[in-house]
This record gives structure tokens, C-alpha cells and sequence, in this order.
């Protein structure tokens, strides 16, 4: 019976596995053995139908195999589905992975993700000393290195650092100078950590410095929009100002037409005295004090632009073409505000500096200007033609308008600032703009204007006759001359006064001096600079010499004083700085041609001396350097101009050249 189940086994293995006989293990027949005969026969149909199905290839296994296929191709020529399988192909492994991650974990990684920006600043991690080092060499050194015990064994027996114990047998000397030996060593490896930290902390700084100047420049370009923005935002609030008064004085003007009964003659009344008439009522309700309020305003800026104060030194601001030969005087009032220019082209032009444009010309004079200066609205120019001249820039009527943006996105200036070639005139402005501003002329030079200082209503002006007068402005007359010549002469009788020492050179730029170089009046108190090289201070309530500054070899060209120094400028190639108190001299500078301009402010003298750049001495840190376009250029290049005026104001520094141009720089 075993047998023949057996038997029957083997016949089911051979039909459902292979046609080639296989001997079982001896376990494997075992475990056959103890089966019943009715389990192996269920056991060999199951296989024979499973391998039936697949391998016979049955009708409807295919053809549900084929079903499916077509159910997937009918879902495929959907868009929405190519869509999402187009995604999954694009899908980078790294993104797979991260969709099977799970919530906990992509919260953990979102707060711990570091960004790139942070992670440069990471130092790097090739340090030649390691963190114990690093904490050794920040412990204080007392000068002796470590104590003895730190080069002991521990209890265990093992070594900290240097070698072993003293020997007993070894001499003391020998002990104490392998001992002395560790302790230098120890510190020259601890200076050295010290010093590639000091490395490395100074790299960091540096690093620092780098982002604070990018963060600076970023700064400073957001200081200039807003800058810009304020300039057209103010032209709008002067125009809606302006428009604003237009329709008070109509309303005014309205008015007073209405108290006009039917009868009431236009023609002025002369009986009784009581000048009841529409004209003069008219001319009562409307001044001329508005209007020259109104022009003020369009003239001056409100707020004042400060991006100059953050600038570098020496950075350029503007360059304009302003003349066609040489700069004679310039003076501006505050920085970006209006700048006056003359030159031996017989031209006065008005300048706007915040938008950099000429506004006007200031016509009058029969020669050219040598002097000039601008003091709030009110502009005193002295001439080649012997007269001095006054004028109220607040009766101009300029109306500033928007400057243009160009496709860099910077202004486009006009007026004469786009001439490639100095040699080109800027075109004049309208004539009738500047038309109400002159408001008198001082005559009694009997030769050119070389020096004035205006303060007050006092006015102080030098000549080539050799005198200085004082004008009442309040009066339009002068009402002191002071002559330079029997001045000298009472000083000292030994003075040669003939003409051979006090010739007039001739006119720029072929003059060599001029006898009344430079001159400042304060109160009563006058400073003038004349071409022996004498410094005289007068008392103008007194008309005599106070006292003469001597140290001068030159001519004096420029001066000016506040409460405790005077600073003096000369063609012997030197700038002198005079103590007031004692009359001596505090400081001296020299150059290598003359000077002939100078001005100072509260930090810093600037001064022209025969070259393409200007001489900068700052008082606070008493370093000297040079601004202006001869700054980084050769020498050899020859296509730069001699500067010959300087102007300084609160750090906003212009330049006048002999080719007529006009520099404008932070300084």
C-alpha cells in the first residue's frame, strides 16, 4: 500500500515538474512519505492547471491580459494623465526620494536648512593648531611657561606632554635647563597659535569690511533715488505753490474790481489829498514782495541734498562745460544750490547746481569779470571795466523742470552739459529770465575790480589803482578809500614806491599778480593781501594799518580768517597760517608752483597751485592729497586743464579751469 502511494507520488511529480527523473533528499522522502495519497493528488492538479494556464496560453487569460493593456492606452491619451507621467519623468531622484519622506522629518530638515549665504561665511576647516591649542594660546601668559607638574607623569604612569621625569643622577643645572627648554617651547608653539589666530580673526574682519561696503553702496545708490525723487516731488510742490498764488492774486485782483462802482472814474484823483483811485488800490493789494517770494522758491531748493557727506573723498559729482576760456571767479551759496561763474569770455552765467543747468546770465558789465561772490540771494561782481555791480538773484524767474532719464537710467543734462567739446558754447538762456535782477552799479574805481568781500550791507572792494573802498549798500555810495600806497609809505619810509615795484602786469592769464590779490572784511576789522607779499589788517573805523603780517616773498593771491587764524595763499609756491593773536606764523605748506586760489571750511584747505588737481590739506588727521581730474592720470597724457579757482563748502567742492570747464566733487 506504502508502495503503490508512493509509486503514485512520483507519477504526479513527474507529470506537473519535468520529464527528468529527481532524487529527493533523504529528509525531502521522508517528509513525502508520511503525507495521505489524496493530498499529493490535489497538490499534482493544482500544479498541472497552474502550468496549464500559463504556459498553454488559455484564451482568457490573454485576452484579459489584453483588456487591461487597452483600459491603460485608452487612460493615456488623456492630457490630464500624459501631463502627470511628463512631471514623473522630469522628476529628479533626489525629488523622489524626498516625496517619501516622511512629515516629522520634513519639518525637522525645513528648520535646520542652512542657506548658501551662511554657509561661506563657515571657516574653513584646515586650521594647523586644534581647539585645545586654540584654548591654550587665549589662557594669559605670565612669562614662564607651564609649571613643572604639567610635564609630570599622571597616576597612571603616562605621559601629558614633554618627556619623562627628571632623572635623580642628573645634575640639578642640566634639569633646570631641559625644563627651562619645554617652557620656551611651549611658548614659541603658543605664539604661534596666537598668531594664526590673530590670522584668522583678521581675515574675518576683512570679510566683514567687504559685505559693509557692498551693504554701503547698495545704501547710497537708495540715498541717490531718494535724493532724486525729493528734487521732483519739490518742483511739483513749487508749481502746485506757484499756481496757488496765481489764483490768490486773481481772486485779489477780482475783488478789488468789484468794490468799483459804475461812476467811479480810472483816472488818479488830485483834489483833496485823499488819492482814492482803482490803480493805486490795485497796486496796494498786489506788491512786488510775492512775486519775489514766488521766485525765490522756484530758485532755492527747500531741502537740502546730503548724498555728498557720504561720499568718498575726491569722488566726482558733476563736470560742466561752462565757459570758453578761462575761469576767472566762481562762488556757490550752499551745496546744490546755485553757483555763480565769470570768465574772460565776458560772460556772468547763474548756475543751478542740483540740476546742473545754466539759468541765466547776469548782463551789465562792459569787460570781463575778476571777481565775484555770492552771499544768500544777493551776487557783487567786480569788473575789468572799473565798476562793481549788484544783483538780487531772487527776482529771477526760473522755473525748474524734471530732468530726463536716459536708457542707462541716469539724467540727461542739458543746456550745454551734453557737449562732448569744451570748445562749444552752452547755449544761452532766455534773456529775459534774469532781466529784474540787477539792482545797482558802484562806480568810483578808476582802474579793473580785483578783490571784493561782501558781508552785510558793508561792501569792500580792491583795484588796480591801488586803493580799497567801502561801500553803503544801504546808500549805493562809497564812504571810505583807503590808499594801500601811503599806507606802506607811513609804515616804513624806506618803502620804494615808484611805479617800477607796484606795475600792473596786464590782464589773465598773462598777468603774473595783481596789486590787490585778496581781501576779507569782518565788522570793522579788514585783511588784504597785496602784491609786495604784505599781509595788512585795517581798522576801518579808523582807516589805518593795524597790523602787517610779514613772510611772504610773493605776491598774495587769496586769504581768509576766522576768530584765531588767517590762512594766506601766495605766488612764492607757500600757504602760510597766521595766528591773530600774536601775528605770527602758526604753519606753513609749500608747492611747486604758485597758488593762486584757496578757501577753507571746518575741516579741510583747499588751494589751486598751477596744476590739473586740486591740493587738499585736511586739519583734522593733517593729511595732505590731491582731488580733481588729474587724480590717477599721466602726466604725459597732456589733455587735462590748469585748475585756477576752488571753491569748499561743507565737503561740496567746484573747480574752475582754464579751458572754462567746471568741476563739481565730494571733498
Amino acid at each position: 500500500m506504502a508502495n503503490s502511494a508512493a509509486r503514485d507520488g512520483s507519477l504526479a511529480r513527474g507529470r506537473s515538474e519535468s520529464p527528468r527523473p529527481v532524487t529527493p533528499p533523504d529528509d525531502e522522502s521522508s517528509i513525502i512519505d508520511g503525507l495521505p495519497t489524496r493530498q499529493l493528488e490535489a497538490f499534482g492538479r493544482k500544479v498541472t492547471a497552474t502550468a496549464g494556464h500559463l504556459i498553454g496560453g488559455d484564451g482568457g487569460v490573454s485576452q484579459h491580459y489584453q483588456n487591461a493593456l487597452g483600459e491603460l492606452h485608452r487612460e493615456l491619451r488623456r492630457p490630464m494623465l500624459q501631463k502627470s507621467v511628463f512631471s514623473f519623468a522630469q522628476t529628479t531622484p533626489r525629488e523622489l526620494v524626498r516625496s517619501r519622506i516622511s512629515v516629522p522629518e520634513i519639518q525637522q530638515r525645513a528648520l535646520s536648512f542652512l542657506s548658501d549665504d551662511l554657509l561661506s561665511d563657515i571657516p574653513e576647516a584646515n586650521n594647523i593648531y586644534s581647539l585645545f591649542q586654540g584654548f591654550q594660546a587665549s589662557m594669559p601668559d605670565d612669562g614662564k611657561g607651564y609649571n613643572r607638574r604639567h610635564w609630570r607623569h599622571n597616576s597612571r604612569g603616562q605621559r601629558l606632554l614633554g618627556e619623562a621625569d627628571d632623572d635623580p643622577n642628573l645634575p640639578p643645572s642640566i634639569v633646570n635647563l631641559r625644563n627651562e627648554k619645554q617652557s620656551m617651547s611651549h611658548r614659541l608653539e603658543m605664539m604661534g597659535v596666537r598668531k594664526h589666530m590673530c590670522a584668522a580673526e583678521i581675515h574675518e574682519i576683512d570679510s566683514k569690511i567687504a559685505n559693509l561696503n557692498t551693504m554701503r553702496k547698495i545704501v547710497l545708490d537708495r540715498l541717490a533715488r531718494l535724493e532724486l525723487e525729493e528734487a521732483d516731488l519739490e518742483h511739483e510742490l513749487l508749481d502746485v505753490d506757484n499756481k496757488l498764488e496765481d489764483l490768490q492774486e486773481e481772486l485779489e485782483d477780482a475783488a478789488a474790481l468789484a468794490q468799483k462802482s459804475p461812476g467811479t472814474s480810472t483816472a488818479p484823483s488830485t483834489e483833496g489829498g485823499s488819492g482814492e483811485f482803482m490803480s493805486e488800490s490795485i497796486y496796494e493789494k498786489i506788491p512786488s514782495s510775492p512775486k519775489n517770494k514766488r521766485r525765490t522758491k522756484n530758485l532755492r531748493r527747500i531741502s537740502m541734498p546730503i548724498l555728498h557727506e557720504h561720499l568718498e573723498p575726491g569722488s566726482k559729482i558733476k563736470e560742466l562745460p561752462a565757459h570758453n576760456d578761462v575761469i576767472t571767479a566762481l562762488d556757490f551759496d550752499v551745496p546744490w544750490g546755485t553757483m555763480v561763474s565769470a570768465a574772460l569770455d565776458d560772460t556772468v552765467r547763474v548756475w543751478d547746481l542740483s540740476a546742473g543747468r545754466c539759468i541765466g546770465l547776469l548782463e551789465g558789465h562792459l569787460s570781463s569779470v575778476r571777481c565775484l561772490q555770492v552771499e544768500d540771494n544777493i551776487v557783487a561782481t567786480g569788473s575789468m571795466d572799473a565798476t562793481i555791480r549788484l544783483w538780487d538773484l531772487s527776482r529771477a524767474e526760473y522755473a525748474p523742470h524734471d530732468n530726463r532719464i536716459n536708457k542707462d537710467g541716469q539724467e540727461e543734462e542739458d543746456d550745454g552739459l551734453t557737449f562732448e567739446n569744451s570748445e562749444d558754447a552752452p547755449p544761452p538762456p532766455p534773456p529775459t529770465i534774469m532781466q529784474d535782477c540787477p539792482l545797482f552799479s558802484l562806480e568810483a574805481h578808476m582802474d579793473e575790480v580785483t578783490a571784493i568781500h561782501l558781508r552785510g550791507d558793508t561792501l569792500v572792494s580792491g583795484s588796480s589803482d591801488k586803493t580799497l573802498r567801502q561801500w553803503d549798500l544801504v546808500k549805493g555810495r562809497c564812504v571810505q578809500t583807503l590808499d594801500v600806497l601811503w599806507a606802506a609809505a607811513q609804515a616804513s619810509a624806506s618803502l620804494n614806491t615808484n611805479s617800477g615795484q607796484w606795475r600792473q602786469t596786464g590782464r589773465l592769464p598773462d598777468a603774473s599778480a595783481d596789486f590787490v590779490g585778496a581781501l576779507q572784511v569782518f565788522d570793522a576789522a579788514l585783511a588784504c593781501g597785496t602784491a609786495d607779499g604784505m599781509v595788512r589788517l585795517w581798522d576801518l573805523r579808523s582807516g589805518q594799518v593795524h597790523r602787517s603780517l610779514v613772510g611772504h616773498t610773493g605776491p598774495v593771491t587769496c586769504l581768509q580768517f576766522d576768530d584765531v587764524h588767517l590762512v594766506t595763499g601766495s605766488l612764492d609756491r607757500s600757504i602760510r597760517i597766521w595766528d591773530l593773536r600774536t601775528g605770527s606764523i602758526y604753519d606753513a605748506y609749500a608747492y611747486d608752483h604758485g597758488v593762486t586760489s584757496m578757501m577753507f571750511d571746518a575741516r579741510r584747505i583747499v588751494s589751486t597751485a598751477g596744476e590739473d588737481v586740486v591740493k587738499v590739506y585736511d586739519k583734522t588727521d593733517g593729511r595732505h592729497w590731491s582731488c580733481g581730474p588729474g587724480v590717477g592720470v599721466d602726466e604725459e597724457a597732456g589733455v587735462l586743464s590748469i585748475i585756477e579757482r576752488v571753491r569748499i563748502k561743507d565737503g561740496y567742492m567746484i573747480e574752475g579751469r582754464k579751458n572754462g570747464m567746471v568741476g563739481v566733487w565730494s571733498c
